[in-house]
């Protein structure tokens, strides 16, 4: 009897699924970015891992402990390319029968910020790798653009000089092309990825806003990578711009007949409808999906809604935006024909007039297709960029930056 049962044992055992403590990894996914690379490593259960640097060449060592070395994994070397800022090279390989170890040789001294990310929107548990490069300046400060932070480099955001004394002669824009990396934002129904869309109509907005006289555009994310909501106040900031406009495409469940653009700023005291309530908090979740390894609070933000100016600044906000969706008019049906209000984090700015412009419903067939070309996005652009030029010539209190040129 006894024997039997070992039997049936061990026939149990034979057959027995595999156990999360050999899983196959999902996806292994690098983001390269200007200031910053992003390694994550997509599993159905936690990964259990250690973390350790090397010298001598320089390495970052990674176990992964339990997971099979196969699929996505197995080709990670392939994905560093000659041009990646901070990767030279990565190796991987079975360390023993339960770890794989993956060693990134590094191009100079660097430090590694590991994050675990539980599952949210598609996305599985997440193991996230940032790896900054060693410079002698504050976490903050490694988040602005190179060509920011050759003309304008600031460690201390929150300088008591006004920065409309600083820059005399130029308006600066901060174009902030919304989601990336990580965080592709809302899907077409035709594949469409609302982060490519908003980088393509970023681009052509510097170039548009350039091509004005006595403006400048500088753009918070320059590539397919994910740049925290705080940071992209912050980047304004430390580009110390007077205007911000944040790019979307917007989608809404069962919306294939949604059309429209919309403009959108902040508010203190509630959504003004019940769909830009939904809108920011749904915007606002993008830190979740894109993944913050960074606890960043600034001074500068924590007094947002209780500084008196918000509220100067709020209303400053509102006049932009309806110069921009009196332009968008021109050209395109209007969602709403007044700016919106909600509790956008990218708008909270205390001192820079910030709004968040819904160029289109990606979720609308026509409205995606029109959103992936380029005449299109050149006319959305135009129609931003004049509209700001309206704003500026209208408010005379940016009289004397232009009198500077």
């Amino acid at each position: 009897m006894l024997g039997r049962r070992w039997v049936l044992l061990v026939g149990f055992l034979i057959f027995m699924p595999l156990s999360h403590a050999d899983q196959l990894i999902k996806a292994v996914r690098i983001w390269p970015s200007p200031v910053y690379t992003r390694i994550v490593i997509e599993s159905p259960a936690p990964i259990v891992h250690h973390l350790f640097t090397l010298q001598s060449p320089l390495r970052i060592v990674l176990d992964l402990h339990d997971v099979r070395l196969q699929g996505p994994l197995e080709r990670l070397p392939e994905a560093i390319h000659a041009d990646n800022p901070d990767i030279a090279v990565i190796r991987v390989a079975r360390f023993n029968p339960d770890t794989v170890r993956v060693v990134m040789v590094l191009k100079h001294p660097v430090e590694p910020v590991l994050a675990n990310l539980a599952p949210v929107s598609d996305y599985g548990y997440r193991l996230i790798l940032d790896i900054y490069p060693k410079l002698p300046i504050d976490a903050i400060a490694r988040f602005a653009l190179p060509q920011t932070s050759k003309r304008r480099f600031q460690t201390h955001l929150n300088s008591p000089v006004s920065h409309k004394t600083l820059l005399s002669h130029e308006i600066i824009v901060a174009v902030d092309p919304g989601h990336g990396g990580e965080d592709p934002g809302a899907h077409g129904v035709n594949g469409t990825l609302e982060k490519n869309v908003t980088l393509a109509i970023g681009r052509k907005l510097q170039r548009a806003i350039d091509a004005i006289p006595g403006m400048h555009a500088e753009l918070t994310r320059t590539g397919d990578y994910y740049v925290p909501l705080q940071m992209r106040v912050l980047e304004a900031h430390e580009m110390h711009a007077d205007l911000f406009v944040s790019i979307h495409a917007d989608s809404q469940p069962g919306g294939h007949n949604v059309q429209g653009s919309t403009v959108y700023a902040l508010s203190e005291h509630g959504a003004t409808s019940v769909a830009a309530r939904l809108l920011a908090k749904s915007e606002n979740e993008s830190d979740q999906i894109g993944g913050v390894t960074l606890p960043v609070q600034d001074p500068v933000l924590a007094r947002t809604l209780l500084d008196l100016s918000q509220t100067a600044t709020i209303n400053d906000s509102l006049e932009m935006g309806a110069d921009v969706l009196s332009e968008l008019d021109r050209f395109h049906s209007l969602h709403n024909a007044r700016v919106e209000q909600a509790g956008f984090a990218v708008l909270k700015s205390p001192d820079i007039p910030s709004i968040l412009v819904e160029t289109a419903y990606i979720s609308n067939p026509i409205e995606e297709a029109r959103l992936n070309n380029p005449a299109f996005q050149e006319q959305v652009a135009e129609a931003i960029a004049h509209g700001l030029y309206d704003y500026v010539h209208s408010n005379p209190s940016f009289d004397r930056i232009l009198a500077g040129r």
